[in-house]
């Protein structure tokens, strides 16, 4: 862990690293961090998903990171400008709680949304979710090593684990 790059991904944001860089974002609460790697060319993207659907926007200029539906592609095209292999792509996720506890309106359901919206969209990409962290009330931070394949994740009042 000394002396290693890391590259910090803001909420509603992306960014792909090449390993031995490694890749963060905090502040997952509703929101959901999805990993999208090629583990044989060590390449990584990871997306901050804030919303589900970019048709929640509100502007007609939308930053295609803060959606699920605009961000999985636009990340999935990154990782191919930089050489990763479609056909390699596999995916890692956490996040998406269920932070308020009150009324059961879909304004309020923005974490499972976020989640249901991240699977329908790697599956329309073809790309395994090999392993998941997503639901419950309390909000994580995240960082994946692109050489290991490893997502740490770190979770409020819960401690620490990888998948």
């Amino acid at each position: 862990m000394q002396n290693q790059t890391v590259v910090r991904v803001g909420i509603a944001d992306m960014n792909i690293v090449v390993g031995p860089k490694r890749i963060r974002t905090s502040g997952l609460g509703s929101c959901v961090g999805v990993v999208i790697y090629d583990p044989t060319r060590k390449i990584a993207g990871l997306l901050h998903v804030m919303l589900p659907d970019s048709n929640l926007g509100k502007s007609t200029r939308i930053n295609v990171a803060k959606f699920a539906d605009t961000g999985v592609p636009a990340l999935v095209e990154m990782l191919k400008l930089e050489g990763a292999r479609t056909f390699s792509l596999k995916a890692k996720m956490a996040g998406g709680a269920q932070m308020f506890q009150f009324g059961s309106s879909d304004t309020v359901r923005i974490g499972p949304r976020n989640i249901e919206a991240v699977r329908e969209q790697l599956k329309k990409l073809s790309i395994p979710i090999i392993a998941e962290d997503v639901g419950g009330t309390k909000g994580r931070t995240i960082e994946f090593d692109p050489e290991t394949s490893m997502l740490n994740i770190r979770t409020v009042n819960e401690g620490i684990k990888d998948i």
